[in-house]
C-alpha cells in the first residue's frame, strides 16, 4: 500500500523528471528548431527514456506548448520586477537598463519564441498562449506608466498609456529580430535601450490634456 511519504517522492521525482525534459527540450529546440525536433532526442538530451517523456507528455506539441508557457511565465515575473524597483516617478534611463537586461539576455530563449510565433501563426489555440504572454508585458508596462503619471511626462503622441506599451513591445520585436541575425546582444541591448530612452523621454513638449 503507498503511504503519503511514497507518494510524496514520487511526485518529487516526476517533478523533477518534467523539469529535466523541459531543460533539455530548450536546449534542443534552441539548436534545432521545433519543426526538427524528435522525442528521441529530447529523451536522449535528458537522459531519460521515451515512457518517461510519455508520463509527463502526450505529444512534443504539448511539450512545446509546456516549455514556452514556463520561460514566457518567468520573462514576464522578471520584467514586472524590473518595473516595480523605483518610485512613483519613472527614471526612463534606469527603468529601461533594468528592463533590456531582463528581455536581451537569452538568445535561445528568442530563438524558441520565434518558433513558437510561427507555430501559433498556424494554430489559433496556441495563438492564444502568445497574446495573453505579451499582453502581460504590456499590461506591466502600461502599469508602470500609470503609476507614474502626474510625475513623469510622456511624450503626447504616444497617446496613452496603453498605447505607449504597445509601442515599447513593437520596438523590442524590431530590435530583437536584428539580434536574431547577428548575434550582437550588447549591442542590441545598447540599441533597444536607445529607442526606449528616446520613446519615453518628453524632451520638453507640452503636456498632453487628459
Amino acid at each position: 500500500m503507498e503511504t503519503r511519504e511514497t507518494g510524496r517522492r514520487v511526485t518529487r521525482r516526476r517533478a523533477r523528471t518534467r523539469a529535466r525534459l523541459l531543460d533539455a527540450a530548450f536546449t534542443v529546440f534552441a539548436a534545432k528548431g521545433f519543426g526538427r525536433v524528435s522525442i528521441e532526442e529530447v529523451c536522449e538530451a535528458a537522459g531519460f527514456s521515451r515512457g518517461a517523456f510519455y508520463s509527463n507528455f502526450a505529444t512534443l506539441d504539448e511539450l512545446f506548448f509546456a516549455l514556452y508557457q514556463e520561460r514566457a511565465d518567468l520573462i514576464a515575473e522578471q520584467v514586472t520586477e524590473a518595473l516595480a524597483l523605483d518610485g512613483d516617478g519613472l527614471d526612463v534611463p534606469a527603468t529601461v537598463a533594468r528592463v533590456t537586461e531582463v528581455l536581451l539576455l537569452d538568445v535561445d530563449w528568442l530563438l524558441v519564441k520565434t518558433d513558437f510565433l510561427v507555430h501559433a501563426a498556424r494554430d489559433p489555440g496556441v495563438a492564444q498562449a502568445l497574446l495573453d504572454h505579451r499582453a502581460r508585458l504590456r499590461n506591466a508596462i502600461a502599469d508602470r506608466l500609470s503609476r507614474a503619471k502626474g510625475h513623469t511626462r510622456l511624450p503626447a503622441v504616444l497617446g496613452d498609456v496603453d498605447s505607449a506599451a504597445h509601442a515599447v513591445v513593437a520596438a523590442y520585436d524590431g530590435v530583437t529580430t536584428q539580434l536574431l541575425l547577428d548575434r550582437d546582444v550588447e549591442r542590441a541591448r545598447a540599441w533597444l535601450g536607445q529607442l526606449l530612452t528616446a520613446l519615453l523621454t518628453d524632451g520638453g513638449a507640452p503636456e498632453r490634456a487628459d
